[in-house]
């Protein structure tokens, strides 16, 4: 008998313990943290040993631009995409099935050859953009006293994840023989991610059918907020893109060894740990988030700055402020869920933001490349990633105001 049989004037002594309620709130948390780190490592462990695969596969560079665009574009495509198929089988089974995609493309991407890396490098990107897109609204249905606590958790989880998958991949193919059992071991963290996720879905931790439905509605494409929201994600993905990409190149340019270098890109992915903890929920205590949006963005600025003025003088310096304004992707994700008013406004926000914003941002490391083609140097391509970044910062300023769509 559940509580709304009980009849009158009868306790209720069904109700759950609170020590259980307690334990499934737990479990959840760690199903979220465990999902969220799955959501970086499949793309982050390819370029350590992009080199070995590309010799392997005797493949050309063309392919190897292919290979490490191909995710980007794909979130473009299949985040959108999310919410239908959330609204059909729920976004519990809809997360649960997108990890088993996604552990099934790190598989498959292991043994093939050339063009079955491709596709399984498509597979695994569309799992990634179905979990990526549905995160959110699972924090804000099953959090939302607690939206900026939870973001930040997810989000520091994300960038351990990739942490991970920058670092321990390159060992993992020494000691492992090989890239393929390397980049395959990368199944194993979606497999756990499935397993813990299942069990707090069917134990009640995660939100209930009803908050976490994302009902069609009307449509958020006439929505000038929405789109402020999506230009201000897709801008601040472009730069991490490209800096991902393209920094260590940057940087030893400029006299930097290659292993420092490689040192320096971790360092830029591990600063984003602290702030995501921290910052999320002190800025969604406050009605808006511009504040912290624009401070992020001045700090990014001047590492930017740095690194186009005088990029032998401080490198450090330069990925620190670089590192520090790029963790502005933590606010993203949480204005993402405080500019919607429910979960069903907050699913299609989040896959409007992150499909077209995606696709914004897959125009980056292109961009970027072709004016350092063009120009030889680095001149050119830095001022146009600042400019982006001017840009982000005002469409930023916006989309933090306390307003929902």
């Amino acid at each position: 008998m559940s509580v709304s049989d009980a009849q009158p004037g009868q306790a209720t002594t069904d109700r759950p313990p609170a020590h259980l309620v307690a334990g499934r709130g737990l479990l959840l948390v760690v199903a979220v943290v465990l999902t969220a780190m799955n959501l970086r490592p499949a793309i982050t462990s390819v370029g350590p040993v992009l080199d070995q695969v590309r010799g392997s596969l005797g493949a050309s560079p063309t392919w190897a631009g292919l290979l490490t665009t191909i995710p980007v574009l794909c979130f473009a495509v299949a985040g959108p995409l999310a919410p239908a198929v959330a609204r059909r089988v729920g976004t519990a089974a809809t997360i649960a099935g997108a990890l088993a995609v996604l552990a099934a493309g790190i598989l498959l991407r292991a043994v093939g050859g050339a063009a079955v890396v491709l596709g399984a490098t498509l597979v695994a990107a569309a799992g990634i953009a179905f979990v990526a897109v549905l995160m959110p609204v699972v924090v804000k249905s099953s959090y939302p006293a607690k939206v900026g606590v939870m973001t930040g958790v997810y989000t520091a989880a994300l960038q351990f994840g990739a942490v991970l998958g920058f670092a321990l991949t390159p060992p993992l193919a020494t000691v492992m023989h090989g890239w393929r059992p390397a980049l395959a071991t990368w199944a194993g963290l979606a497999v756990l991610a499935l397993v813990v996720w299942s069990i707090a879905a069917r134990r009640g931790g995660a939100a209930p059918p009803g908050a976490a439905s994302t009902a069609k509605g009307t449509s958020l494409l006439r929505s000038p907020l929405a789109w402020t929201v999506t230009v201000f994600f897709g801008l601040q993905a472009l730069i991490a893109f490209v800096a991902i990409s393209w920094l260590p190149q940057v940087l030893m340019s400029a006299g930097v060894s290659r292993d420092d270098a490689g040192l320096l890109l971790a360092l830029l992915s591990f600063l984003a740990l602290p702030v995501s903890l921290l910052v999320p929920p002190m800025a969604a205590r406050r009605g808006g988030q511009s504040g912290w949006i624009l401070g992020l963005g001045l700090t990014g600025m001047a590492g930017l700055l740095g690194l186009l003025l005088a990029p032998a003088a401080a490198p450090l310096l330069w990925v620190v402020l670089l590192g520090l304004g790029m963790s502005v992707f933590s606010l993203a994700l949480t204005v993402i869920a405080l500019r919607a008013s429910t979960s069903e406004q907050t699913a299609k926000l989040s896959g409007m933001a992150q499909g077209f914003g995606y696709l914004i941002a897959a125009t980056g490391p292109f961009l970027f490349s072709l004016l350092h083609e063009l120009t030889g140097g680095w001149t050119a391509p830095l001022s146009m990633l600042i400019g982006v970044l001017v840009v982000q910062i005002v469409v930023g300023v916006f989309a933090g105001r306390p307003r929902t769509v």
